[in-house]
């Protein structure tokens, strides 16, 4: 297993630990989405996973190496990328300028990295001059993830990478997600568009109160009627696009 994070529990206070004993793990080629309630500790766990937050225990293995409590940039110097919801761009700075920063430790190599993520998104070579600041909510997500590819990561970790985005937008960038997967990356994907998110991927885990309540494959998990009945209105999940499709 490429990415394996394993009895995880920590957040953000010693005496009160959000996250308690998860376990979430993401091989090579893989899109493995989380899911749960609000509160459940996906977000946090991710961070955990990362190195933004120290793990009270557990193990975090990049290619079984455990790197657990190591630095961000340790972790991303290993092979991992990650992607937070929430300012992941420079506003200030150009689409051209944001990939170069994602290349901060190989910056020689900026350029020909960056010319791949303009054929892989042609959106952010039509807007490379563009202030980051002024993209739509969608363009700024792909940004972001540029960014976390321009590091050359083994694994991806992706936190709620369509909140706020319009359906037409989200659906653009789980295609995009989708191809960077089949491209031999490990993704581990927190969401709260589960229909489609478990629709796109190949297994799941659903967290409830900091905890793993259920795993499997994608399809038995969008099946289960509890989840049915909890995160998806009730509704049979029907796949609507092909796993294959870009």
């Amino acid at each position: 297993m490429l990415l394996d994070a394993t009895g995880l529990v920590g957040g953000y206070a010693s005496a009160e630990h959000i996250v308690k004993g998860v376990t979430l793990r993401a091989d090579a080629g893989e899109l493995v989405t989380v899911i749960g309630p609000n509160g459940a500790g996906k977000s946090t766990a991710l961070k955990l996973v990362s190195g933004l937050l120290r793990p009270a225990e557990g193990q975090v293995r990049i290619a079984g190496e455990d790197l657990a409590g190591r630095s961000p940039q340790a972790l991303a110097r290993a092979g991992l990328g990650f992607v937070p919801q929430e300012r992941n761009v420079f506003a200030s700075l150009s689409v051209a300028e944001n990939l170069e920063m994602g290349c901060l430790f190989e910056p020689r190599d900026a350029k020909a990295r960056a010319a791949e993520a303009f054929r892989r998104f042609p959106i952010l070579a039509e807007k490379r001059r563009a202030l980051a600041g002024s993209l739509s909510g969608g363009q700024r997500q792909i940004l972001a993830v540029a960014m976390a590819l321009m590091g050359r990561p083994k694994a991806l970790l992706l936190d709620e990478p369509t909140a706020g985005l319009s359906p037409a937008a989200a659906h653009e960038l789980f295609a995009y997600i989708r191809g960077i997967a089949q491209d031999g990356l490990a993704i581990l994907m927190v969401e709260q568009n589960a229909l489609e998110a478990l629709d796109r991927s190949d297994r799941a885990y659903v967290l409830v109160d900091g905890r793993n309540h259920l795993d499997g494959t994608a399809s038995a998990v969008a099946g289960d009627p509890d989840i049915r009945r909890l995160f998806l209105g009730g509704r049979q999940s029907k796949p609507a696009h092909s796993k294959g499709e870009p």
